[in-house]
């Protein structure tokens, strides 16, 4: 089996979008970990002295409890983050890093717990030596919590703004009557599936009737699937008008 190291992967939902994502390097990894570490750590300061305080009755007891609380108190911020972040941290979100599923799914809690629970096996025997090894040798750049999970780490850029010119359409768009279902979709939809949308719209013209009909059917689908819409946002608006429009308040009517 190859072991070659791949810069980006191509992932195709279940409903059959394909999106391409680049993936994190080791050393993006580890500057986000250290982050995390120094978060932790910093922030374990304060609350340890709660636990201090037990030593007044005993010292073993402050000693153990300081030593499960920091196991729970680390735990609890890694996964409780990644888990309400869509697969962030702190150092993540600094570094523009993001883990998600493997076979284009969403995230899933279970997988955001095992990926974190086996870092102790990642770590070891010190300095992640044994998670480092295994992403320089995983084509995906997987540690083993990764590869148990079925997870990624992938790298999102800030995106440069496309070409304007070719998202603008001659109908208005109705979405922008409605400047909650914006809101939601603007939170929901990652840079990765926009610039896929905006290059759908772009490429329009060079593709087969039938083939354009499909994709933008099923680009449609999902940008709908993400927020509740109003029937009267829809009625009448077909499904590459409809991407448009999101595309539209994406980058255009935002900027």
């Amino acid at each position: 089996m190859s072991t070659s190291r791949l810069a980006t992967v191509r992932l195709r939902t279940p409903e059959g979008v394909a999106f391409s994502f680049r993936l994190a390097s080791p050393a993006l990894r580890l500057a986000a970990l250290a982050i995390d570490f120094a978060v932790i750590s910093a922030s374990w300061s304060v609350i340890s002295i709660l636990f201090s305080l037990l030593g007044i009755l005993s010292q073993d007891v402050a000693r153990g409890a300081s030593i499960v609380g920091y196991f729970l108190f680390s735990q609890g911020y890694r996964i409780g983050l990644e888990w309400r972040w869509r697969g962030q941290t702190i150092g993540k979100r600094l570094l523009q890093l993001r883990v998600i599923d493997e076979r284009g799914l969403p995230l899933s809690f279970a997988q955001v717990v095992m990926r974190n629970l086996l870092r102790f096996i990642d770590a070891l025997p010190a300095a992640y030596a044994v998670g480092g090894l295994a992403a320089l040798l995983s084509t995906r750049a997987q540690r083993l919590g990764d590869l148990a999970a079925g997870t990624l780490v992938i790298w999102e850029p800030t995106e440069p703004m496309p070409d304007l010119a070719a998202l603008r359409g001659e109908k208005y768009n109705s979405l922008r009557r409605h400047p909650g279902v914006v809101a939601r979709l603007r939170q929901a939809i990652a840079p990765a599936e926009a610039r896929v949308a905006w290059q759908a719209l772009a490429r329009r013209d060079q593709l087969e009737a039938e083939s354009r009909v499909a994709l933008f059917a099923e680009l449609a689908a999902h940008f709908r699937s993400l927020t509740p819409m109003p029937d009267e946002l829809l009625d009448g608006l077909s499904d590459e008008q409809f991407v448009r429009n999101v595309v539209d308040v994406l980058y255009l009517t935002r900027s």
